[in-house]
C-alpha cells in the first residue's frame, strides 16, 4: 500500500548501506589483489588453498587463491537474483551471507531465498539442501520440507551444519547426508538472553557461528555477547560479554563489552570475533574466556593496514582462518583484509578500499539535492529530488539512477512529459504501480505521473492558491501539503499548515477532509473533524488504517479510513525525546517519513536522526537504526549507522530505503 511492499515481516540483518550518492569502491569485477571488485562482502571460508566469499549484493559466490590473490566467480551471476540450481554462472542466489566448507563442498546461506545451497567446489555444481525459495517459517522438516527465516551464519563439524535463524532467534542442525533439519537451541520468534538447554534457551538476532566439533560457538549479536553450545546436549551457556551492556571493553567472561559482534571463527584454542560496531577484531582463549582487542581502534573506522590497533577497519562482517592468518570481510570497504594472527599484521589482501548535485548515474556516481519522500513499485525507487524540483528514478538492483520528471533547477507548475514538466519543491510521493502521486509542496498541488511515460498533470489544486476547501481537482485547496499515501483507490495527504488529513478520490479527483479541522491545532482524539492534529507529516496506510507522524505533538497517531476514528498509538502529545516504550512512554523528536510493511511501522525520526520501528500490535518502540543525538553519514550495522535530517522511507518488502535529505543520500537498510 502506498508504495510500499507489505504482507510479510522485514528480515532486517541490522546493516545500513548507501544505495546512491557517494560511496566506496564498490562492484563486481574478477582480477588480482586490488583490481578485484566485490559489493558488500558477507561470510567467508577456506578450505587451506582459496577462500570461498559470499558477495551479498552481487548474489555471488566468489573464490580467492590465497597465494596469488586472484579473484573468479565460481557460482552464481552478478546482478541475476532467483533460486535457479545449475552449474557455476548459471546458477542463482540471493542476498547470501554465511559460508561455511568441508574441504569438497560449500555449504551458503541463500539468506533472501530463506534455503541452504550446497556448491561442489570442483565443479561449481548447485543444488538446494534444504528449505524452499521464497517460503519463510521455522519449520522442522527434510529437505525442501523444512522452513527458515533470515539465515545468517553458518558451520560444519563434517557431518551436520548450524545454522543461525537470525529473526526468529533460534539455532538449526542440519544433517548433511539426509537434509533433515531440526532446531537445536532457542525457540522461534522468542527472543531473549537465557542460558538453558534447547528450546529454553533464548538467543536475542544470532548472526555469526563456528565450532570446535564438539561445541558450537555463537554471536548472539543484539545481545552483544558469544554463547557456548554443547552440542551433544544443545545446553547453552555465555562465554562472554553481557546482556544488554554494549562496550569495547577487554577482560573475562562477564566483564567483556561489545558492541553488535557479528562473525566468528575458531583455530580450535581461541576464538576470533567481528566487533563489528567498534570496528574491531577480537580475540578469545576458550578455555578461559579471556578476550583481547587483536586488531582495529574502538571507535574509529577506516581502512588503513597496519599491525594491532595501528590498523583500522570499517563494518567488518565475516571471519575466516587457515590457522596461521584471519581472513577478514571488511564489508563497507569492499574489501578483503589479512591479519597474521602471531604478529597482528593487517593488510588488504582483495578490492580497493557527502556531495549535493543532479548528475544522473550509477551508485557513487548520481548526485542529489536534499532527497525527499520516496515510494517504490517493487523493482525502481522514485525519489523526490527536493532543491532540483525533480523526480528521479533508481533501478533497485542495479543502482542506476535517472531522472524521470522535471529538470534540475527550473521550478515552476508546468503539466506535460518528463523534462519539460515543472515542480516546485515538492516532497510526499507514493505509486499505485501505474502512476505516481506527488505532493509538489510550494505549488499546493498534487501532481500525477505516468511512470511508462512520465506524462505529468495535476490531479488536485491550483498553483498558487492556497486554502482548505475541499472539491473536485482544480477547486480543491491546500495549504502546505507534505506527505502522501494511498489504499489503491484514493489518496491520503498530510495538509502540514491546515493540521488535517485530506482524502482525494483517485478516479474523480474529489478532495474531502477525512480528519482535524483546518487552523485548530491541538492533540485531541475523536472523530473526523472533532480530532485534532499538529502539522502532520509523513503518512501511511496499510489498507485499513492510516498511521500518520503528527510531528509538532511528537506522536504517531491511527485513523481507521472507513469512520475517521483518530487515536494515538505511540508517544505523548508536547513530550520530546528519543525513549523507548510502549504507547504513551515512547518519545520522539519532529518524526517524519512513515512506512509499513503490514505488522511494523518505520519511523523517520528525524530531529533524533533516527529510525524507529513500532510494533502495530502493541505499539511498542525501539529504534531500528541511527543514535539519538548523532549525526553523520557512515555506514555500518544499526548500532554504528549515522543519519542526517532523514525524511522519506518506503520498503519494497526486503528491505527500507531512506531519504537521508541532509547527506543527499539514498541509504538502504537490510
Amino acid at each position: 500500500m502506498g508504495g510500499a511492499i507489505q504482507g510479510r515481516v522485514l528480515n532486517l540483518l541490522d546493516s545500513v548501506s548507501t544505495l546512491a550518492g557517494t560511496e566506496t569502491s564498490a562492484g563486481y569485477t574478477d582480477g588480482t589483489g586490488a583490481k578485484a571488485r566485490f559489493n558488500d562482502l558477507e561470510g567467508i571460508t577456506t578450505d587451506g588453498t582459496n577462500l570461498y566469499v559470499a558477495d551479498r549484493v552481487n548474489s555471488t559466490i566468489r573464490k580467492i587463491v590465497i597465494t596469488t590473490g586472484v579473484v573468479t566467480t565460481l557460482a552464481g551471476t552478478a546482478g541475476s537474483i532467483g533460486s535457479t540450481d545449475d552449474t557455476g554462472v548459471a546458477a542463482r542466489f540471493y542476498g547470501p551471507i554465511g559460508i561455511t566448507s568441508d574441504g569438497t563442498n560449500l555449504y551458503v546461506s541463500d539468506t533472501e531465498n530463506y534455503t541452504v545451497r550446497k556448491i561442489v567446489i570442483s565443479t561449481g555444481a548447485v543444488t538446494t539442501l534444504a528449505g524452499t525459495a521464497g517460503s519463510a517459517g521455522s519449520t522442522d522438516g527434510t529437505g525442501s520440507a523444512a522452513r527458515f527465516s533470515a539465515l545468517t551464519g553458518i558451520t560444519t563439524d563434517g557431518t551436520n551444519l548450524y545454522v543461525t535463524d537470525t529473526s526468529f532467534h533460534t539455532i538449526r542442525k542440519i544433517v548433511i547426508s539426509t537434509g533433515e533439519v531440526t532446531t537445536l537451541a532457542g525457540t522461534a520468534i522468542s527472543p531473549g538472553s537465557t542460558d538453558g538447554t534447547g528450546s529454553a534457551a533464548r538467543f536475542y538476532y544470532p548472526f555469526g557461528i563456528t565450532t570446535d566439533g564438539t561445541n558450537l560457538f555463537v554471536v548472539d549479536t543484539y545481545n552483544n555477547t558469544i554463547r557456548k553450545i554443547v552440542i551433544s546436549t544443545g545446553v547453552v551457556t555465555t562465554l562472554a560479554g553481557m546482556a544488554g551492556s554494549p562496550g569495547s571493553t577487554d577482560g573475562t567472561g562477564a566483564a567483556v563489552r561489545f558492541s553488535y559482534p557479528l562473525g566468528t571463527t575458531t583455530d580450535g584454542t581461541k576464538l576470533y570475533v567481528v566487533d563489528s560496531g567498534n570496528s574491531t577484531i577480537r580475540q578469545i582463549v576458550i578455555s578461559t574466556g579471556v578476550v583481547t582487542t587483536l586488531a582495529g581502534t574502538v571507535g574509529s573506522p577506516g581502512s588503513s593496514n597496519g599491525t594491532g590497533t595501528m590498523a583500522s577497519f570499517h563494518g567488518p562482517v565475516g571471519i575466516s582462518t587457515d590457522g596461521t592468518n584471519l581472513f577478514v570481510d571488511d564489508s563497507y570497504n569492499n574489501t578483503i583484509r589479512q591479519i597474521v594472527i602471531s604478529t597482528g599484521v593487517v593488510t588488504t589482501f582483495a578490492g580497493t578500499a557527502g556531495s549535493p548535485g543532479s548528475t544522473d548515474g550509477t551508485g557513487a556516481a548520481a548526485r542529489f539535492s536534499y532527497p525527499c519522500g520516496i515510494t517504490t513499485d517493487g523493482t525502481n525507487l522514485y525519489a523526490v529530488d527536493n532543491a532540483n524540483s525533480t523526480i528521479r528514478k533508481i533501478v533497485i538492483s542495479t543502482g542506476v539512477v535517472t531522472t524521470l520528471a522535471g529538470t534540475s533547477d527550473s521550478v515552476g507548475s508546468t503539466d506535460g512529459a518528463g523534462a519539460a514538466a515543472r515542480f516546485y519543491y515538492p516532497c510526499g510521493i507514493t505509486t499505485d504501480g501505474t502512476n505516481l502521486y506527488v505532493v509538489d509542496v510550494d505549488n499546493d498541488t498534487i501532481r500525477q505521473i505516468v511512470i511508462a511515460t512520465g506524462v505529468v498533470s495535476t490531479l488536485a489544486g491550483t498553483p498558487g492558491s492556497v486554502g482548505s476547501t475541499n472539491g473536485t481537482g482544480a477547486a480543491a485547496r491546500f495549504n502546505l501539503p507534505l506527505e502522501i499515501t494511498t489504499d489503491g483507490t484514493s489518496l491520503y495527504v498530510t495538509d502540514n499548515a491546515n493540521s488535517t488529513i485530506r482524502k482525494i478520490v483517485i478516479s474523480t479527483g474529489v478532495v474531502t477532509t477525512l480528519a482535524g479541522t483546518p487552523g485548530s491545532v491541538g492533540s485531541t482524539n475523536g472523530t473526523g473533524a472533532s480530532a485534532l492534529f499538529k502539522n502532520p507529516n509523513g503518512i501511511t496506510t496499510d489498507g485499513i488504517n492510516l498511521y500518520v507522524a503528527d510531528s509538532g505533538n511528537y506522536t504517531i497517531r491511527r485513523i481507521v479510513i472507513s469512520t475517521g476514528v483518530v487515536t494515538t498509538l505511540a508517544g505523548s502529545p508536547g513530550s520530546v525525546g528519543s525513549t523507548n516504550g510502549m504507547g504513551a512512554a515512547a518519545r520522539f523528536k519532529f518524526p517524519s517519513g512513515i512506512t509499513t510493511d503490514g505488522f511494523s511501522l518505520y519511523v523517520n525520526d528525524r530531529g533524533n536522526n533516527t529510525i524507529r520501528k513500532i510494533s502495530i500490535s502493541t505499539g511498542v518502540v525501539t529504534t531500528l537504526a541511527g543514535t539519538a543525538g548523532s549525526v553523520g553519514s557512515t555506514d555500518g550495522t544499526v548500532a554504528t549507522a549515522l543519519f542526517s535530517n532523514p525524511t522519506g522511507i518506503t520498503t519494497d518488502g526486503k528491505s527500507l530505503f531512506v531519504g537521508d535529505s541532509n547527506n543527499n543520500t539514498v541509504r538502504q537498510i537490510h
